[in-house]
């Protein structure tokens, strides 16, 4: 991976996401239905926060299997809203920046995920899953040139 390529040559484009007034329960939905671990949070057609799905974990970990609560945890879940729950303060990159820009973003460890916008909307998602992938990909076709 050339770390001076974009950050568009690995990003995930248009990610799922959840509108601002949306329900946790859909969140919940979002996570169990998808192999994601990050929903960027829209209003009004701009990006506003971003939920972790450690995030969710956490503001659901109050929550017991106990049959009576089961109830109240659906109601918490839809009476709750994405925006109640979501980080605001985040880390952004444009689609031409480069890769090594978000490597020192997540060498920082203070996000996993950081959304890509273009002209303020939202176009991409890149994580440190992202980068891991795409550093896997590129060994092993290095390890098949060794072998010869």
């Amino acid at each position: 991976m050339n770390i001076l390529n974009p950050i568009s040559s690995i990003m995930t484009h248009n990610p799922i996401t959840i509108g601002a007034r949306e329900s946790l329960a859909v969140a919940a939905k979002l996570f169990e239905n998808n192999r994601i671990h990050h929903l960027p949070v829209l209003a009004d057609g701009g990006l506003v926060g971003m939920i972790s799905k450690s995030d969710f974990q956490l503001f659901k970990r109050g929550f017991t299997n106990n049959e009576n609560e089961k109830m109240e945890e659906e109601v918490r879940m839809n009476n709750y809203l994405a925006k109640d729950i979501m980080t605001t303060k985040l880390a952004k990159l444009d689609p031409d920046d480069k890769i090594n820009v978000a490597l020192e973003v997540f060498k920082e460890n203070l996000f996993h995920a950081i959304p890509i916008v273009d002209d303020g909307h939202l176009v991409g998602i890149v994580t440190t899953y992202d980068i891991i992938k795409r550093l896997a990909v590129d060994n092993e076709s290095h390890a098949s040139y060794d072998n010869l």
